[in-house]
């Protein structure tokens, strides 16, 4: 068998996406286009939106900091926040609409975990993205009522050079809501992973938690009870009957073994045995031996990393073998696991047919989001007619449970996942 893997010490870097093409505009010429004209009207609509949003602004900022002597003061100004997040989110449409500035919407404020209605309270009145937004609307008044005069009277005296001087007032406006209502920093767009991929790992441990009762009632808690039964039936005829109540115990014994069998797989399911005793490398030589298709595995590993990556790592793989059984129609297969740079790498290649995708079932988007909730990466590589070469990358944690230094991360995101060669 060749080689499936060129260079398997060095981390596997997915092909990067197209970009999506910048939200800057065309530049400005003295035909009126269609950027033009949503410019002007953007620049238009600024005095009466900037009106209602100064006012309810200073109503809010009066009204609660002048309540605050009061018990009432604080929740008034909380609520005065949250609707200043409303208007922060309908100028950033509005913005997106006109301007075609593309900003991203700020992770949402939490309403569990926060420790009751005072810290939640507090953490509202607080919010950074929620006083940007009051800051906005103080200073869109002057600058609303400026680029309103400005564009109407261009209208009329200044023809022929409008389309330049409203794109730069534009510019200026693209300017104020890049910097006053995107989201606070690289923090808040971290937040927002991590409460995804806190969905993520609930989602998964439910369903996890699901298919061990679906298991236990279906397979081992049924064969109980056709035992207990077997067993009493057998007790009633053992003085009547002993034969036929020897051949009861017989069929109970059998039904012992089986319930065994079904406790063992399903405890290796959980978490195998041979994983925690004996490690990755002996573990994913068990289960390929399982594999109905020959698979070679090589285990380049001086230490074994976290349990909680270990485990990732050996279901990840589990997983695949089984879709290589089920579905690859393959002659050979190939797993090889190795540390590079503070990343635990694994590539699992087969000959089969190709054509794996992540949406082409829950199998392989599961184990994308799985490995996205620990900061992982999962690449799929099957062109139509193979061969189908996945790619695993995992954070490398100590046994101690310290996070190496993450220093050979391929440039993608936390939790990407792509897809190269489909047919």
């Amino acid at each position: 068998m060749t080689e499936p893997f060129p260079n398997p010490g060095t981390p596997m870097t997915a092909v990067p996406e197209p970009t999506e093409r910048g939200d800057r505009p065309p530049p400005a010429r003295f035909a009126y286009d269609a950027h033009t004209w949503k410019e002007i009207a953007h620049l238009l609509a600024n005095l009466p939106v900037s009106l209602v949003g100064f006012v309810y602004t200073v109503t809010m900022l009066f009204t609660g900091a002048g309540l605050t002597v009061t018990v009432v003061g604080f929740p008034l100004l909380a609520l005065g926040l949250m609707g200043s997040r409303l208007l922060g989110r309908m100028e950033r449409a509005r913005a997106r609409k006109l301007l075609g500035v593309r900003v991203e919407e700020p992770s949402r404020l939490p309403t569990r975990g926060s420790g009751g209605f005072w810290p939640h309270l507090w953490m509202t009145v607080k919010d950074p993205v929620g006083w940007r937004t009051v800051l906005y609307e103080l200073i869109r008044l002057p600058w609303g009522i400026l680029t309103f005069v400005v564009t109407l009277t261009g209208l009329f005296v200044l023809w022929p050079v409008l389309p330049f001087v409203v794109r730069g007032l534009a510019n200026a406006d693209r300017a104020m809501v890049r910097g006053l209502l995107s989201p606070s920093d690289e923090l808040e767009r971290r937040i927002a992973e991590l409460e995804s991929d806190r969905g993520v790992v609930v989602d998964t441990a439910a369903a996890d938690l699901r298919r061990i009762e679906r298991d236990l009632h279906d397979g081992a808690q049924a064969r109980l009870v056709n035992l207990a039964m077997g067993l009493g039936l057998a007790k009633e005829k053992l003085l009547e009957d002993p034969d036929a109540a020897a051949v009861m115990v017989d069929e109970a014994h059998g039904e012992v073994k089986l319930a065994l069998r079904e406790l063992r797989d399903l405890a290796r399911g959980i978490h195998p045995a041979v994983l925690t005793d004996r490690g990755l490398d002996a573990a994913l030589s068990s289960i390929a031996s399982r594999c109905t298709v020959p698979v070679k595995v090589t285990a380049d590993l001086d230490e074994r990393p976290a349990a909680a990556i270990e485990g990732i790592a050996y279901f990840t793989v589990s997983e695949l073998l089984q879709n290589i059984s089920k579905h690859s129609r393959a002659r050979s297969a190939a797993v090889d696991v190795w540390r590079s740079e503070g990343r635990l790498l694994i590539q699992v290649w087969d000959d089969g047919r190709g054509g794996a995708s992540l949406d082409g079932g829950t199998g392989m988007r599961g184990l994308a989001d799985r490995l996205g909730a620990v900061d992982g990466l999962f690449v799929v590589e099957s062109p139509e007619g193979g061969p189908t070469t996945v790619t695993a990358e995992l954070p490398w944690r100590d046994r101690s449970g310290a996070l190496a230094e993450d220093t050979g991360r391929t440039g993608r995101a936390p939790g990407e996942a792509s897809v190269r060669g489909r047919g």
